[in-house]
């Protein structure tokens, strides 16, 4: 058994961290951040806010201090609604119901090459209906703000009662 830990770029859908586990320990899902805070030119993003459920790993100190320590929020689902956390649970699903479905593995080194081609083939191969049809990794660089090809139904509600 083993668990995937990613960090996900909510604008872009791009995967910039990853780790996978034997076990729900902190320092895996830790492995991930540091992987996407590699990717960070530290003064190029601000007003960075990482969203989770509340798994005990995102929840943990080391994990939260890491966070505090580069300036960035920390903003966690409410208890038992993955709609909160949209954007992770579609990711997990395409990962897992896509890009690795009827495989199997007999090692976790076999599970973290599958990953890694898995993340790979997502970042820069599969591009998104909501990215304007642009992959992850083209959508990360793009410069100006990403025309997007769905509409929220929330914003769209809240827009409606106000009016």
């Amino acid at each position: 058994f083993c668990y995937l830990s990613l960090v996900t770029d909510y604008y872009t859908k791009e995967i910039v961290g990853w780790c996978v586990g034997d076990t729900l320990e902190a320092k895996f899902a830790i492995e991930a951040l540091d992987m996407a805070m590699r990717r960070l030119d530290k003064n190029a993003v601000h007003d960075i806010i990482h969203h989770s459920d509340r798994g005990v790993q995102y929840a943990s100190y080391a994990y939260t201090c890491k966070l505090r320590s580069r300036g960035i929020r920390i903003s966690m689902t409410e208890c038992g609604d993955p709609k909160d956390n949209a954007v992770a649970e579609r990711v997990n699903g395409i990962i897992k119901n896509e890009l690795l479905m009827g495989m199997n593995f007999h090692s976790i080194d076999e599970v973290k090459k599958a990953i890694a081609i898995a993340v790979d083939f997502y970042n820069n191969e599969r591009p998104h209906m909501s990215l304007d049809w642009k992959t992850p990794s083209e959508a990360a660089l793009c410069t100006g703000e990403l025309k997007k090809k769905w509409v929220s139904r929330r914003e769209n509600f809240i827009k409606a009662e106000v009016a």
